[in-house]
């Protein structure tokens, strides 16, 4: 079972960077294609919005389109890391953000194909 851990939450200011890292724990990780999702704290549901995945290897990713331009997603399989880096923050980016896997390498915007998620980690970017 993989395990994911989101590293890098935080407090910025609009227009600052922030990179979220997702830590994947067991094995083949290289194996699992990943992807960001985020929740606006207190909004109602438990629909998470797709911001970007990334496939077993690099070379393969797609962006919402809320972000393209300013985040880029990047993934260190030696490190069993993925990153999210996200500059030119905005109000509306603050949310809870997930980062999530799947052992079958599939790159989807829908979050019910993603087995393994991370716990969540908070941005805030006030306004």
């Amino acid at each position: 079972q993989m395990q994911l851990r989101e590293i890098g939450g935080g407090l910025v200011q609009p227009g600052g960077s922030l990179r979220l890292s997702c830590q994947g724990s067991g094995l083949f990780f290289s194996g699992y294609s990943v992807a960001w999702f985020r929740r606006t704290p207190g909004a109602p549901g438990i629909s998470y919005d797709f911001v970007a995945n990334i496939g077993q290897n690099d070379s393969v990713s797609s962006l919402a389109d809320s972000v393209k331009g300013r985040f880029t997603c990047s993934r260190d399989n030696a490190r069993n890391m993925v990153h999210l880096q996200m500059n030119n923050l905005k109000p509306v980016d603050t949310a809870i953000y997930y980062c999530a896997a799947d052992p079958f390498g599939r790159l989807s915007s829908d979050d019910t194909i993603y087995p393994n998620w991370g716990q969540g980690t908070l941005v805030t970017v006030p306004s």
